[in-house]
């Protein structure tokens, strides 16, 4: 028998601390969580395990390399104490405030597994990269078509009128395409494609029937909508933007929240477990520590949505034991912490494009060019592995004499950038990764974090079927890249590219149609705890090959909305 070890604790327990909801996690999804408990009049703790950021504290936003003693370049010294975090494209002066280093939350790597975090109220959705498609029923009825994973237990006509209702609100840049893959959306005007990008895309769905390119659809907003932006195309996102120029739950979710006066934030706040009463056979609450003083509070609440990310989200249901569950919440059958998958982004292939000297363009744009799933799709048919692949590419013009290591500043720098080199295009790769059971997150009993907490294990790896994958989506982007003419192709294979890197974590508490092999119903509840739901990455029971972040969204508000209609018939 387990009991809860309170005596461990000095416990701040005052019944006062009730409320109607409590969200963990005030980032992509938390936000609308937030968002939709406290439209609907509904008492609402949002808890942030990170430092509290008003929108508009940007300190960086507006910051150039020459208001900066050493021109916006990364302490040696940061780098070397950070071999996790450093890999990360956007992990640079101007953003590492907004990550979390390695030190900072430390975790037990049983493969090689690239944790990337941002502990602040809004999380990740300050530095994401905005990128957004919908899935469609390729990708909800995959599992069950080849027999890879379990079924979803939704398809995409539960998914689609969320879709839009998020959409309208947040502002996404996109053209309607009539592709069957990535169904379309409420769409703001979309951003142009330079002259070069025309032409690829014009060669291409000549040459290969079933291969599309758009203009990326992107959480960048072209007009000014809801309050908000526009986007003033800086390509500073992940400094924050104090325009609002993008969608994160700082301009966006929590400020809405917040204007109902039914939202209650706390930052610096760990969730150590949720409180369940096995009498009740529901979960009453959760056990907080307070990221400074280390204080344990509990607050109580009729329903708990968890959406503090894929990897926290798990440990927090692992680590909520009692007589009922003794393996973590909701965990009767081993299936808690499996099936863990990310994105492949491991290679890249790029080349020169020669004819277009005399041209260019005029601003940084947010987004490139999208083109989606063709593998296993209609006619085109593969037998060396499963699922797909899509690609994010883009046309570019550099510098010609400038380098890498030149001053970002001063008259030789300006002279330099009026020197005009050739046009490059780069195929940035994204794979689906397959659910595997033996990819997973577990804890470690006999090591704990600085506030008390079991460090998270992660024992995660890609498998043949994306090593074949890849092979083939760099074959097939060389090839593409020579059907345009380009010159100098380099396929490129990163090998220090682990698990995680690819920032899309996901599964580990899956939705399904029985307890017996899935964690969540339809509805995204624990199957034996009603009163809790996840509305994050962890829910996911595959990956696809799309950016996961408005699916995140629009299945939390999809679920948010069944809470409250439950709340309300007094079932929850």
């Amino acid at each position: 028998m387990i009991q809860e070890n309170n005596s461990a604790f000095n416990i701040n327990s005052n019944k006062a601390n009730h409320f109607d909801a409590i969200v963990v996690g005030s980032g992509m999804s938390g936000g609308w969580a937030a968002k939709e408990f406290t439209e609907k009049g509904f008492n609402t703790l949002v808890l942030e395990r990170g430092r509290n950021i008003e929108h508009g504290d940007y300190p960086t936003a507006s910051m150039e390399p020459w208001t900066d003693p050493h021109g916006m370049a990364m302490d040696p010294k940061v780098i070397a104490e950070n071999p996790v975090v450093g890999k990360c494209y956007a992990f640079t002066k101007e953003h590492e405030h907004h990550f979390v280093k390695d030190k900072e939350h430390p975790y037990i790597q049983i493969k090689p597994f690239d944790w990337i975090r941002g502990y602040q109220v809004g999380g990740k959705s300050l530095m994401w990269a905005r990128q957004v498609q919908r899935w469609s029923d390729l990708d909800f009825e995959a599992n069950a078509k080849d027999g890879h994973g379990i079924d979803w237990p939704i398809r995409y006509a539960d998914l689609a009128p969320w879709y839009s209702y998020v959409e309208k609100f947040i502002g996404i840049s996109g053209n309607r395409d009539g592709l069957d893959q990535i169904p379309d959306g409420e769409f703001l005007a979309p951003f142009d494609m330079n002259c070069v990008e025309k032409d690829i895309k014009k060669t291409i769905e000549g040459t290969y029937p079933f291969r599309n390119v758009v203009i990326g659809r992107s959480a960048n907003i072209t007009q000014r909508h809801n309050e908000r932006g526009p986007c003033m195309a800086r390509n500073r996102c992940a400094r924050g933007c104090p325009f609002g120029g993008y969608y994160s739950s700082n301009s966006s979710t929590l400020p809405a929240a917040k204007k109902t006066g039914f939202m209650t934030l706390r930052p610096h706040s760990v969730v150590h477990s949720i409180i369940y009463d096995d009498a009740k056979e529901k979960a009453t609450g959760v056990r907080v520590i307070d990221a400074n003083t280390k204080e344990v509070t509990e607050y109580f609440s009729r329903v708990i949505f968890l959406n503090a990310g894929t990897v926290n989200t798990t440990a927090i249901m692992l680590n909520s034991k009692s007589n009922r569950f003794q393996e973590g919440l909701g965990n009767e059958n081993d299936i808690l912490g499996r099936y863990l998958m990310d994105h492949d982004f491991r290679g890249n292939v790029s080349g020169r494009i020669e004819g277009y000297e005399d041209t260019y363009y005029s601003g940084h744009r947010p987004t490139g060019l999208y083109m989606p799933r063709f593998r296993n799709f209609k006619k085109d048919k593969q037998s060396d592995f499963l699922r797909g692949y899509a690609y994010q590419l883009s046309a570019g013009k550099g510098a010609g004499n400038l380098k890498s290591e030149d001053p970002k500043f001063g008259a030789d720098f300006k002279d330099k950038l009026t020197e005009f080199g050739s046009w490059s295009v780069r195929f940035g790769p994204m794979g689906e990764q397959l659910p595997y059971e033996e990819n997973r997150i577990t804890l470690n009993t006999d090591q704990t974090d600085d506030w008390g907490v079991p460090l998270i294990e992660v024992d995660a790896e890609f498998k043949k079927n994306e090593d074949v994958m890849l092979d083939d989506a760099l074959n097939s982007a060389s090839e593409m890249l020579e059907a345009i003419g380009a010159k100098d192709i380099q396929a490129f294979k990163n090998p220090e590219w682990n698990v995680g890197l690819g920032i899309h974590e996901m599964g580990t508490a899956r939705m399904g149609h029985s307890p017996k092999d899935s964690i969540l119903n339809k509805y995204n509840q624990v199957h034996h705890a009603k009163n809790v739901f996840v509305g994050d990455g962890a829910c996911m029971t595959s990956s696809a090959c799309q950016n996961p972040s408005l699916t995140y969204m629009a299945i939390t508000a999809r679920a948010a909305n069944y809470a409250v209609d439950e709340l309300k018939k007094g079932n929850l």
